[in-house]
C-alpha cells in the first residue's frame, strides 16, 4: 500500500469514528491544505531542519485534549492503554522525521513504525547522520550500537516531529506533545497505586494543569513553588527507596530477623511518602493552597537597635523646597520633639525603610511614589506620611510576590495610601508581631490584608477596597482589631480561617463600628471543615436535648441550639428544611428537622433582633454563634453580594 492511500484511508477512518478531524479543528487537520502550527529553529547544529513549535499550548486546549479525547474518565490503572488507544487513532505510524532529543544529545531519525502499547516509536538513523553532543564520542557506529541496545525504539516523549508545512503531520506533532507534557508534568510515578474508584482526570490531572498554568502565570508565591518542587523530589526519592525495600520482601520467602527489619523500614518510608503526597495535593488544589496560604518570612531577622543605641528619623525624599523643610521642621523636626536624634535624607521609601533599625521612624513627605520592591519590615519602626493620605501615596511596580511584609514586634503605618500591582499575595502581610495601621487607604489588586498565625493587627480609620480575594484575611490564632474601616468592593469582605481550631486556639477578633459593603461575596465568611465527629456529636445533642415534648419558648431554645449545629451557609427557611428533610437521622432526629423547619421563621426575629441591638444591619443567624468574636458592635452591612454572614466548609 502506497504512502498516500493509507493516509487517505485513515482519512476515511476517522471521519466514520468519533475522531474525525472535524472534532480536532483546533489543532490542526489533514483534511485542511497547510500546516496550522508555528515553527522551532532548533538552537546549535545548523543543519538540523526545524521541528513543529508545540509548546505553546493554552490551558483550556490541554485541558480539552485531555478531559475529551485521552484520558476521559479512565483511572490511574487504566492512563497508559488509554494513552496508546488515542494515539492509534491520531498518530501517523511511519514516514516522518524527528529530532531523537535527550540529555546529552540529539540526532535525527526517520520514524519506520509505532509501539503503540509501550508508547514507543521504532526509529533509524536518517542520512545523513546529523547529531549534535556536548561529547565527541556520539559516532554514527555509537549511535547504531545504542539504537540495536534499545531495540531501534525510542519513547515518544523524546521526539520532536520535523516541521512539515503540508498539515499531514500536526496531530502527530500534537499527539507527542499531550503525551510528552502529561509525563513531563502531570504523571507521578505513584499515580498507579491511586484506588481506582477516583476519576483520575479529576483527581490528578486537572488540579496539577491549573497548578502548571497558575505558575506560569505567576499566581502563585515564588517560594511556595520552590517549596512543591523540593517536595515532588522529596517524594520520588522516598518512593524508590520504598518500592526498593518493598520489592526485596516479597522476593524473599523467609521470616528472619533482616525481613522483619525491612518491613518496619518500608511502613516508615511508606507513611513519610503518603505525608508529603497530601502536602502536595494541598498545594495542587487551588482552593486549599489559597485557604492554607503560605508563610513565607517567617525567619526573617530584624537588625535591632544601632551599637551606638542611637535612633535616626529618615526624611524622604532627600530633596524638598524651603517652605515644605521649614514645616516638616516645626512639625516633626522639632528640638521638643526629636532631641539629639539624628536626621537622614533618602530619595524613596524603600531606601529608607531598608536603612532602618529598632526604634527608627519614617516619614515621608507629599508625593507620589514608585516602588519597584517589597518592604520587609522586622523591626519595631513607625512609618508616618506627612499628610492626608491621598497626598502621600506609594504604588507598587514590578512583579512580586509581595508588597509589605511586617514581622517586627511593634510596626506603625500612618497616613498613606498603598497601592498594589502585579502581586501574588496581599498588599500587606503581618507575620509576627504587632503592626497598626491608622489612616491609611490600600488600594489593593489581588489579597487585601493578611494577619497570619500567632500575628496581631490593629487597623484603624483606613479604607481598603479593590482586592480580588478577601480585604482582609484572618488566620487561626491570630489577633485582629477593626476600628471605624471602609471594606468594600473585594471579593469578600473579611475571611476568617478557622479550619485548624484544632492545633491553634480561634482567632480574636474585635469588629467596631465598621462599614463593610459592596463585597462581591459575604461581608464575613468563616472557612473551616466539616468534621465528621462534629456531625455525630451535634446529631447526640440534638437527640439528647429535644426528645421530650416541649412547649413552644422550650422548644424555639432547641431549635436555636440545632441552628448553630447546622453546616454550611443557611440562610432562608427553605434551605434548612431541606437540608433536615434529606439528613439521614433517627426517628427523634427526623422529628427535630420538623420541629427546626417549623420554628425557623420565629428564631430568625429573634437573632436578628439580638443583632439589631449590636449595630449589624444584616446579618446571617450563625454570626453570633462563632467563639472567635471578641467584641462586634456597632458595624454595618451593607450591598453584600451573598449577604452579611456565610460559612464555607470544605
Amino acid at each position: 500500500m502506497t504512502k498516500s492511500s493509507s493516509v487517505a484511508d485513515r482519512q476515511r477512518e476517522d471521519a466514520e469514528s468519533d475522531w474525525s478531524a472535524d472534532s480536532w479543528s483546533d489543532y490542526g487537520s489533514r483534511d485542511k491544505p497547510g500546516t496550522t502550527l508555528g515553527r522551532t529553529v532548533p538552537d546549535g547544529n545548523v543543519l538540523f531542519p526545524d521541528i513543529f513549535h508545540t509548546d505553546h499550548l493554552l490551558f483550556y486546549e490541554r485541558f480539552s485534549a485531555y478531559q475529551d479525547y485521552i484520558l476521559a474518565d479512565c483511572k490511574a490503572s487504566e492512563v497508559k492503554r488509554f494513552i496508546a488507544e488515542y494515539l492509534e487513532k491520531v498518530l501517523e505510524p511511519s514516514g516522518w522525521q524527528a529530532v531523537w532529543r535527550t540529555n546529552v544529545f540529539d540526532v535525527l531519525v526517520g520514524v519506520v513504525n509505532v509501539n503503540f502499547p509501550a508508547l514507543k516509536a521504532v526509529v533509524q538513523l536518517s542520512e545523513p547522520f546529523l547529531c549534535e553532543s556536548q561529547d565527541s564520542s556520539f559516532t554514527l557506529e555509537c549511535m547504531q550500537e545504542l539504537l540495536e541496545l534499545k531495540e531501534h525504539q525510542i519513547l515518544l516523549q523524546e521526539l520532536f516531529v520535523v516541521y512539515d508545512e503540508s498539515g499531514e503531520f500536526d496531530q502527530t506533532a500534537l499527539a507527542i506533545e499531550h503525551v510528552r507534557f502529561f509525563y513531563r508534568c502531570i504523571w507521578r510515578t505513584w499515580d498507579e497505586e491511586e484506588e481506582d474508584e477516583f476519576d483520575y482526570f479529576v483527581r490528578c490531572v486537572e488540579p496539577r494543569l491549573r497548578l502548571h498554568y497558575d505558575i506560569l502565570e505567576h499566581r502563585v508565591p515564588s517560594g511556595l513553588v520552590a517549596d512543591y518542587q523540593n517536595l515532588l523530589s522529596q517524594c520520588e526519592e522516598l518512593y524508590e527507596k520504598f518500592l526498593n525495600v518493598r520489592n526485596s520482601i516479597s522476593s524473599n520467602d523467609s521470616d528472619s530477623e533482616a525481613e522483619n527489619v525491612s518491613m518496619v523500614e518500608g511502613l516508615k518510608l511508606y507513611d513519610q511518602v503518603e505525608h508529603i503526597k497530601q502536602r502536595l495535593k494541598l498545594i495542587e488544589n487551588p482552593l486549599l493552597r489559597y485557604v492554607f496560604g503560605y508563610q513565607k518570612y517567617g525567619s526573617l531577622q530584624a537588625k535591632g537597635l544601632r551599637s551606638t543605641g542611637a535612633k535616626v528619623i529618615h526624611v524622604v525624599p532627600w530633596n524638598m523646597k524651603a517652605n515644605l523643610l521649614q514645616l516638616l521642621t516645626r512639625d516633626k523636626l522639632c528640638p521638643e520633639s526629636c532631641g539629639a536624634l539624628e536626621i537622614q535624607f533618602h530619595r524613596d521609601p524603600l531606601a529608607a525603610v531598608n536603612a532602618c533599625y529598632e526604634g527608627d521612624r519614617v516619614i515621608i513627605c507629599p508625593g507620589h511614589y514608585f516602588v519597584d520592591g517589597m518592604f520587609s519590615i522586622a523591626d519595631s519602626i513607625e512609618l508616618e506620611g506627612y499628610g492626608l493620605p491621598d497626598d502621600v501615596v506609594i504604588e507598587k511596580q514590578g512583579k512580586g510576590d509581595n508588597f509589605f511584609d511586617c514581622t517586627g514586634a511593634n510596626v506603625k503605618i500612618s497616613n498613606l495610601k498603598l497601592v498594589q500591582h502585579d502581586a501574588v499575595e496581599g498588599i500587606l502581610n503581618v507575620h509576627h508581631g504587632k503592626t497598626t495601621l491608622e489612616n491609611c487607604v490600600l488600594q489593593c489588586e489581588t489579597t487585601g490584608i493578611t494577619v497570619r498565625t500567632s500575628a496581631e493587627l490593629l487597623m484603624r480609620n483606613s479604607d481598603l477596597y479593590g482586592a480580588k480575594g478577601a480585604g482582609v484575611e484572618i488566620y487561626p490564632g491570630s489577633a485582629c482589631t477593626l476600628l471605624h474601616n471602609g471594606i468594600h468592593h473585594c471579593k469578600e469582605g473579611i475571611l476568617v480561617k478557622n479550619f485548624l481550631d484544632e492545633v491553634y486556639e480561634a482567632p480574636r477578633i474585635t469588629m467596631v463600628n465598621n462599614m463593610i459593603h459592596n463585597n462581591e461575596g459575604y461581608g464575613v465568611v468563616l472557612v473551616r471543615p466539616a468534621m465528621p465527629s462534629e456531625m455525630k456529636d451535634a446529631s447526640a445533642q440534638e437527640t439528647k436535648g429535644c426528645t421530650q415534648p416541649t412547649q413552644a419558648g422550650d422548644e424555639t431554645a432547641c431549635a436555636e441550639g440545632s441552628r448553630q449545629e447546622q453546616p454550611g451557609c443557611v440562610t432562608d427557611e427553605l434551605e434548612l428544611y431541606k437540608r433536615a428533610e434529606t439528613s439521614e437521622q433517627t426517628e427523634n432526629n427526623s422529628e427535630i428537622a420538623n420541629v427546626l423547619g417549623a420554628t425557623s421563621a420565629k428564631k430568625r426575629q429573634i437573632h436578628r433582633k439580638r443583632l439589631s441591638e449590636l449595630g449589624f444591619t444584616e446579618a446571617d443567624d450563625n454570626l453570633m454563634s462563632q467563639e472567635m468574636f471578641v467584641s462586634v458592635d456597632g458595624n454595618q452591612f451593607k450591598w453584600n453580594g451573598k449577604g452579611s454572614f456565610g460559612i464555607f466548609f470544605f
